[in-house]
């Protein structure tokens, strides 16, 4: 526990089942955005009214603000350079800001020992990735306040390949997105969350309600988070009619096919349009559009909501790649539904361009390659918001995780979790990994592996310690629980650990804060009579069950069943002894096998493969044998 979440648990604010506490609260954002694409220049110029209500029990001085469209400015602070394929941009320039009404100076001549704010409030750093405001007169506790904000900036072109999670190209599509200033988030944790937009490291944002309108010359099509608040404006009235026979079936109907597009064909007729979107209760928003979209629709079923719609718009060249999508992510919300919580957005929307492996809510950049993952995201952290700039595992790794699970049904296979465990005992030891629980924004080489690939591997034990089906229940309460919240990691192993009903303090230990494996082997095994002891050690600091697969003859006397074994078939035990064999500190374990007896023909340790070993070959009774020398 660290002094942030014992602060929590003294406030009330959380607890130690999980759970929110009793004073739980977060900020909630209203934003009201106009902006204009002027596509001769590739420009967006924004004005937006935030309305920001302080539920937090703290009155609030400052308000920081995040800028990452700042990211593609040449002195950008990132984790990795830019490549020679993105353009680098002047960033955001920020015009305008005011706050209750009253100016921000926003060039603000600082004296030091002097209160910036005295004469009313200022801004700072708003050439990086993260501003600050300091207030003259501060948010009331349970208050709120207004803000006005002016900006624009280029929306960098991109050569080949993917995009930094947005932008354009040419003059012909953009996918926009980290385009607005948005206020971070102010929590009971750390208080304003002020970690620069670096590149790797994703979001944490707050919740709130958006109302959007988008200018954009017709004939343009749009795609966005929430929901088209005007199609009469908008759109013609052969897509209007189109729409309305997404939700009658499974089938992926065309809305505007490669000879529709242009205004008074797709759109409706005219120099420009604004395209106005909703979005309630979701933590960001962000959109794309093209003069050559194509338009693709299907439906997805959501358990207790019903069917919604689901919007593909691409390229007409990429029809390879868009075609199977429907398909993908229709499943991905229908499985995913199931398997957490129900999918709690009214659409989603998969739009074309040069990034084709980023989520938002409602809306992904992605086309078949990725629907799966990226609609996975709409539950972490679209529904379940956690700090991806600290624990990038707790969305990345838990996606991961699921899409294996998504993966399986998708064949009508049962999932198989088997060998991913074990996979973590060829990583730990490296000198350039860190531990999980380390922030993603300073984690060291392998931040791929620590965000993505480890969580996968130790939910993989995980499910051998409780059985695979308890961690899919406990997941799911997990996310019921923290449903448009904010959860941290102690909430998370909390949770997990009252929910499966164990005290997993060591599991959680092991693999979040060290980066420590088991390491478990068989270094002998001798017979008396009817008794067999396998001799079991363990070199690694991460305990685990002792996990023994035995294989007896085929014939001879009938096998005894202690109360700690199973049968996996009629000549194969799987016997299972508690991690507390480990607790005393002894490095060895002395198995004693009494199955009445009948012949053991081989004993193997771990055999589903889920427990962290750098070298498995140790862990089959009798050996094999070396290979012949050549």
């Amino acid at each position: 526990m660290t002094n942030t979440v014992r602060r929590a648990y003294a406030a009330g604010t959380r607890d130690s089942t999980g759970r929110p506490g009793r004073n739980y609260w977060q900020l909630w954002m209203d934003y009201s955005i106009t902006a204009r694409l002027d596509v001769p220049t590739s420009t967006i110029t924004g004005r937006e009214t935030i309305t920001l209500r302080n539920n937090s029990d703290s009155a609030l001085r400052t308000i920081v603000l995040r800028l990452d469209q700042n990211y593609f400015s040449p002195n950008a602070a990132r984790s990795d350079p830019i490549p020679s394929t993105i353009e680098i941009t002047q960033g955001m320039k920020v015009t305008r800001v005011a706050v209750a009404g009253q100016a921000v100076n926003l060039n603000p001549v600082i004296t030091r020992g002097t209160n910036p704010a005295a004469s009313g409030p200022v801004a700072f750093n708003l050439d990086q990735t993260v501003g600050t405001i300091a207030l003259q007169n501060p948010v009331p506790a349970k208050g709120s306040a207004t803000l006005e904000i002016e900006w624009n900036f280029k929306v960098p072109g991109v050569q080949l390949g993917r995009g930094q999670r947005m932008g354009r190209l040419a003059d012909s599509l953009y996918q926009v997105a980290q385009w607005y200033p948005r206020v971070a988030v102010y929590d009971d944790l750390r208080g304003w969350d002020a970690e620069q937009y670096l590149g790797d490291a994703e979001f944490y944002n707050n919740f709130g309600h958006w109302d959007v309108s988008l200018d954009v010359p017709a004939g343009w099509l749009v795609g966005a988070t929430g929901v088209l608040q005007n199609p009469d404006a908008v759109l013609s009235a052969t897509t209007r009619e189109r729409l309305t026979h997404v939700l009658e079936s499974n089938d992926t109907r065309s809305i505007v096919g490669a000879t529709e597009t242009g205004a008074g064909k797709a759109t409706a007729a005219g120099d420009r349009l604004v395209w106005r979107f909703a979005a309630d209760t979701a933590n960001d928003f962000a959109w794309a559009t093209s003069r050559s979209y194509v338009w693709d629709a299907t439906r997805a079923t959501i358990p207790e909501r019903g069917s919604i719609p689901v919007h593909l718009l691409y390229l007409p060249g990429d029809t390879n790649q868009f075609k199977p999508a429907a398909a993908l992510a229709r499943h991905a919300l229908e499985f995913y539904s199931k398997l957490w919580m129900p999918y709690a957005f009214p659409q989603l929307t998969l739009a074309d361009g040069p990034e084709l492996g980023m989520e938002y809510p409602m809306f992904i950049m992605s086309a078949a390659g990725a629907a799966d993952h990226e609609a996975g995201h709409e539950w972490w952290p679209m529904m379940v918001s956690n700090n991806e700039t600290w624990y990038g595992w707790m969305d990345e790794g838990f996606n991961q995780y699921m899409n294996g699970l998504s993966s399986a049904d998708r064949r009508n296979q049962p999932p198989s979790l088997d060998g991913q465990g074990q996979a973590y005992g060829q990583i730990s030891g490296s000198e350039i990994e860190s531990p999980m629980m380390w922030p993603a924004n300073y984690q060291a080489q392998l931040y791929g592996f620590t965000t993505y690939s480890k969580a996968p591997q130790m939910l993989s034990m995980l499910g051998a310690v409780v059985g695979d089906s308890a961690v899919w229940r406990a997941m799911s309460g997990y996310a019921k629980a923290w449903r448009f919240k904010h959860p941290s990691p102690w909430d998370y192993m909390l949770f997990m650990s009252n929910a499966l009903g164990r005290d997993l303090g060591w599991f959680w230990n092991y693999w979040l804060f060290t980066t420590d494996a088991v390491q478990q082997s068989i270094q002998n095994v001798t017979t008396n009579g009817t008794q067999t002891t396998v001799v079991v050690r363990q070199d690694g600091q991460m305990p685990a069950p002792v996990v023994l697969k035995v294989q007896f003859a085929a014939t001879g006397p009938a096998v005894r069943l202690p109360s700690n074994v199973r049968m996996q078939d009629s000549v194969t035990a799987i016997v299972t002894y508690p991690v507390d064999v480990w607790f005393g500190g002894s490095k060895t374990f002395n198995a004693v096998l009494d199955f009445g007896g009948r012949a053991i023909q081989q004993t193997t340790i771990d055999p589903f493969r889920r427990f962290p070993d750098r070298d498995a070959r140790d862990n089959v009774w009798p050996r094999a044998a070396p290979p012949a020398p050549r």
